[in-house]
């Protein structure tokens, strides 16, 4: 599973990252969120890089329309794979609040959640590893969701440790 999901990553950061790649159609893809129906340049991005059942239910479709969406925001600078989700949250100084919320939240809140962690992201110009938030997003049984949750915040807590270490260093 997560070679391929590895792969979905890798392609769609090289499609949606390609500068040849219409920029009315990345800023649809921008624009979506998991709680509209979503814009055709979805589908035509589907039928070139998506698995076959990407949209086998809502929930699946929700998902893939949320990692896609992230990853056109984090346009130029999708992808690092160094750097999981957690470390760009904790580098970047995402609260601990905001954080707790996110990996606490279900459904359609939490893709919500995620896409504004994303847009937070963004702005820091903070990119990271698509792998490990596509697996945040398209986890369904509890000891894998468990497990990713674990990494984020580990992740996280690490890089912010080490943020505030050089702090102190530096005064």
């Amino acid at each position: 599973m997560s070679t391929t999901l590895r792969n979905y990553v890798e392609r769609l950061e090289q499609y949606i990252g390609d500068d040849a790649f219409p920029t009315g159609e990345r800023a649809a893809l921008r624009r979506m969120t998991p709680t509209q129906p979503p814009p055709t340049a979805l589908y035509r991005l589907a039928i070139q890089i998506l698995p076959e059942d990407w949209d086998v239910d809502l929930g699946r479709r929700k998902d893939w329309q949320t990692l896609v969406a992230g990853m056109a925001l984090m346009y130029p600078y999708i992808h690092d794979p160094g750097r999981s989700f957690g470390t760009a949250l904790g580098e970047a100084r995402f609260s601990d609040l905001r954080l707790e919320r996110l990996l606490a939240s279900r459904g359609d809140g939490r893709r919500l959640l995620f896409l504004r962690s994303v847009r937070f992201l963004a702005a820091k110009g903070k990119a990271f590893d698509w792998t490990q938030a596509a697996r945040f997003l398209f986890a369904r049984d509890s000891e894998q969701l468990e497990e990713v949750h674990r990494q984020i915040a580990k992740d996280y807590y690490r890089a912010a440790s080490e943020y505030q270490a050089k702090s102190e260093i530096n005064i």
